[in-house]
């Protein structure tokens, strides 16, 4: 290269050393590098996917550079150059994209899809927006740990238009969280362009509609990015804000590189290669005399042999031997319960009275502990559970939240990965479906994915028969139970209640904590007035009998405890509380008892928690059976309004049919 020729894009040096200068170039030669590396290793099938920064070197480096090494950011696709400007072990890296056992996700995830805590990095998810709500919460921890640091989060263009993107930053301009949102415009989403994807000229002019400032800088110039990274984060350090900063780059190659780019128009390609970040800069620096050739091809030839080193260290690793017990295990972070039991000092208590006093409780075991969901502070809750919270917690830790629940749960998720734990409540569990892809791709899948904990209980106020009509009412627990990681709790007491959730909390794992709305304030029964907890797993037999085992569980049990008052018929009514995990051992004892078995179940029958009960009864207590396993369950519709339409959706009156079905069998 020769210094008479100048660089195409416009370097003020005028507050960097010479040294800052060079620790700028190496941080975007060592991505660099190494992608081209991959490149070649991707063609010889050495490893199976990439997806390239080439040309965006310097949003990544820049960012990540301008911050300190306990600021947590968390990268996408693109931004091979987060992780080298931590200086996490090449090898390590290299084995991560081989499925490798020293990898960070023990082979069960590729690429840049995981995290580690020793370097303060939080990868992405495929669905590109859940992130952005980690670094609410993340920024949040922050902030009520007054640690006085800044988030950086990315997303790209594409990204941008994921309803997380709102929701993120809306929440972070309300709650005034130190975040630093990052657009990386490259210009295209895959292969759709900028003008199919939105309308504004700039990202930039979103932040004044969310209050909050906003900046487009040129992603291609380090120095720039570098600067503007800096001195954000030095201010929202000391007043904690977002900042949203777009940065304007290219993608060079294609979004993975089996699409290529034969959807850029010609000539596109070689007008942003004359604005590469990497050849610029080291031209700047050659002109500039911080460089010499000598320097750069010293430089090259020795983080050439150093990515060759580190790839012969990935590559003597064996692969990894499949280990059944370890990959059921490794589900879930270990947790030794603490139990506490009830004590005699006991009064009567309405279901919803427990739960407030399991969650009041809580809070005051755990001073980490934040509470968040719609109307959870000075209105205590639309069934006001949280009523006089704010007085005793204040209201950093009971949390009104905007109408977004996906940025909410992941926030809660941003807690935790900062060591706090959190408990998020759906105003009611069918609005669950707005945060439904945080719940079963970010809690559910974390710890098995890169061995970090999801400390978070969702609680869900379910449930019909109070007249409520479709989208106040369903029973939406299987749509959990199908998804491994996760914990899902039904109580059908107010004490089970109270010292489930307390359990739930202690318990480091996602928890979806289902409460019964119609059984709030139609049930009471003596409670201990002391903190207690409950192990999550064991079922409880409410009833002994001879005749038939009825196993359910919530509404389920008081329907099946009405039954055995009316039938005169000696029941055994199995209230599983837990239904993941599940407690098969004390269902096939009752069906090896009774030999005839009921299951039922408030949800519609089809594909319900029911179901897999009955196969799992057929497959293991066949031989014991004296009559066909039934299930009872609600009417494959939806959940009508009209309470005459609604008792006949409900199964209750169809449940004493089935008993005398089965006896008489």
């Amino acid at each position: 290269m020769s210094t008479a020729q100048k660089a195409a894009i416009e370097y003020d040096r005028s507050s960097f050393s010479d040294e800052e200068l060079k620790n700028l170039y190496l941080g975007l030669l060592l991505p660099r590098m190494i992608e081209e590396k991959m490149l070649i290793l991707l063609r010889q099938g050495k490893i199976s996917k990439w997806f390239s920064g080439i040309g965006q070197e310097a949003i990544s480096v820049g960012a990540c550079m301008a911050l300190t090494n306990d600021e947590y950011i968390l990268p996408m696709h693109r931004n091979l150059g987060v992780f080298t400007s931590r200086n996490i072990p090449l090898n390590r890296l290299f084995s991560q994209f081989q499925g490798k056992e020293n990898g960070f996700t023990k082979g069960r995830d590729r690429s840049f899809h995981f995290g580690t805590q020793d370097y303060n990095v939080v990868g992405m998810i495929s669905h590109l927006g859940p992130q952005l709500g980690i670094a609410d919460g993340i920024a949040l921890a922050s902030k009520l740990q007054d640690s006085e640091t800044a988030t950086v989060v990315f997303t790209g263009d594409g990204g941008a238009s994921e309803g997380d993107f709102h929701e993120s930053v809306n929440v972070a301009a309300v709650w005034q969280l130190p975040v630093i949102f990052i657009v990386e415009n490259n210009g295209w989403g895959l292969s759709t362009p900028s003008n199919e994807q939105f309308r504004c000229e700039s990202f930039a002019d979103k932040g004044p509609g969310y209050g909050i400032d906003a900046f487009s800088i040129d992603g291609n110039n380090i120095l720039e990015v570098y600067s503007s990274v800096k001195q954000i984060a030095e201010s929202i350090r000391k007043k904690p804000r977002p900042f949203l900063l777009e940065c304007k780059s290219f993608r060079i190659r294609g979004h993975e590189e089996a699409s290529g780019t034969k959807y850029y128009p010609d000539g596109i390609i070689d007008e942003w290669s004359k604005k590469d970040p990497l050849t610029n800069f080291e031209t700047f620096l050659l002109e500039e005399g911080v460089l010499t050739q000598e320097f750069v091809e010293g430089e090259r030839t020795r983080i050439k042999q150093l990515i060759n080193d580190e790839l012969e260290i990935a590559y003597a690793e064996p692969d990894i031997e499949p280990d059944l017990d370890k990959e059921i295990t490794d589900l879930f972070e270990t947790h030794a319960p603490e139990l506490v039991e009830p004590s005699t000092n006991k009064s009567d208590k309405r279901f919803i009275d427990a739960v407030s006093e399991g969650l009041s409780q809580s809070m005051e075991k755990h001073d980490n502990l934040v509470i968040m969901g719609q109307d959870v502070a000075e209105y205590g809750g639309v069934f006001k559970i949280t009523e006089g919270f704010v007085d005793k917690f204040g209201k950093d830790r009971v949390r009104n939240t905007p109408l977004c629940e996906s940025a909410i749960v992941g926030t809660a998720l941003g807690l935790s990965i900062r060591n706090m734990k959190a408990v998020v409540e759906m105003q009611f569990a069918d609005f669950v479906t707005c945060g439904f892809n945080q719940i079963v791709n970010n809690l559910a899948k974390l710890h098995y994915r890169w061995d970090e904990k999801a400390d978070v209980v969702v609680r869900m106020p379910t449930g019909a028969g109070v007249g409520a009509g479709p989208f106040h009412s369903q029973s939406n627990e299987a749509w959990f139970y199908h998804t491994p990681g996760l914990k899902i709790v039904y109580p059908a007491f107010p004490e089970e209640a109270k010292a489930l959730l307390a359990a739930s909390i202690n318990d480091p794992n996602p928890v979806i904590f289902f409460e019964h709305k119609a059984l709030y304030r139609s049930i009471s029964e003596p409670v201990s007035d002391d903190y207690c907890t409950l192990e999550i797993g064991p079922a409880s037999v409410v009833s002994e009998g001879t005749d038939a085992t009825i196993i359910t569980y919530g509404m389920g049990v008081h329907w099946a405890l009405d039954l055995q008052d009316k039938s005169g018929r000696s029941l055994e009514i199995v209230n599983l509380r837990t239904l993941a995990p599940l407690d098969t051992e004390m269902i096939y004892d009752s069906v090896r008892k009774t030999g005839r078995v009921i299951i039922l179940t408030e949800d519609c029958i089809t594909g319900s928690i029911a179901s897999d009960v009955a196969a799992l009864i057929s497959e293991n207590c066949f031989e014991y059976l004296d009559a066909p396993v039934k299930r009872v369950g609600s009417l494959d519709t939806p959940v009508p309004f009209a309470i005459n339409l609604e008792n006949q959706f409900l199964p209750k009156e169809r449940l004493a049919e089935t008993l005398e079905a089965i006896l008489s069998y």
